[in-house]
């Protein structure tokens, strides 16, 4: 009986890291599905940004091929990752009809608007991996490009005076450094080596670590260099990345 026990137990030990295995696997494959989808999003993106709208067309048609091809496979079977289904199938469902919008906007000559379509997919999905405990590297691109947001107010103007800015100003430098460093952690091998990855993240490292040197010496010339160069780096990472 003992050894009848045991197998017992090494059997349902073995059945329970399969069904771990499975479950990441399942998410690895949704986020990959995602992230096939995201790629299409960014580069109609980028063509809307500069006034190219047939391209941006093409890419939107892409995209909703490859979020039918999500939604098949995973729409009516969401990985374990995700426990709220309401949320999951709000989303997906969502994204579907934004994606309606963003090539209906875009058809109409309201390339602003299908812009806004775009954007709201990326809110989605990041939301939705939020509320699941998951982080990629598009959603860690997103926090950088928020804090990058907030930067940009001292690029316009900042009162050396001030000590609150001064302080909201280094300890902005500081968190995007540190965002950089999550993201980096967070890049695949393949992403991390990458020349194109390395050339934005480490670029704008360096360039942050001279706020300090700006704020000390009250140098707004500076601030307004390492600001500008942070902003195309920072732009770029969401371009490619985000």
């Amino acid at each position: 009986m003992p050894i009848n026990f045991a197998r017992a137990a090494i059997l349902v030990l073995a059945l329970g890291l399969t069904t771990a295995i499975a479950y990441g696997d399942e998410l690895d494959d949704f986020n990959a599905a995602v992230e096939r989808a995201a790629s299409h999003n960014r580069v109609a993106d980028g063509y809307l940004r500069t006034g190219n709208t047939d391209l941006a067309s093409l890419e939107i048609d892409r995209l909703r091929e490859a979020w039918a091809a999500l939604t098949e496979r995973f729409g009516g079977h969401r990985p374990e990752a995700f426990k709220d289904g309401n949320l999951y199938t709000t989303t997906l469902l969502k994204i579907s009809t934004s994606l309606v919008a963003a090539d209906m906007m875009l058809n109409s000559g309201r390339a602003d608007s299908a812009r806004a379509s775009l954007e709201g997919i990326r809110t989605d999905l990041y939301n939705l991996r939020r509320s699941a405990g998951i982080v990629v590297l598009a959603d860690c691109v997103r926090d950088a490009n928020a804090i990058a947001d907030r930067l940009m107010v001292y690029h316009r103007a900042i009162d050396w005076d001030n000590a609150e800015q001064r302080k909201a100003l280094s300890d902005g430098a500081s968190d995007y450094v540190k965002t950089m460093d999550r993201c980096d952690n967070i890049a695949s091998p393949d992403v991390r080596s990458s020349p194109e990855f390395r050339r934005l993240v480490d670029g704008a490292r360096s360039g942050l670590g001279f706020i300090p040197k700006a704020i000390e010496t009250r140098d707004t010339n500076l601030l307004q260099r390492v600001l500008s160069e942070l902003r195309s780096f920072d732009n770029l990472l969401a371009f490619r990345f985000g």
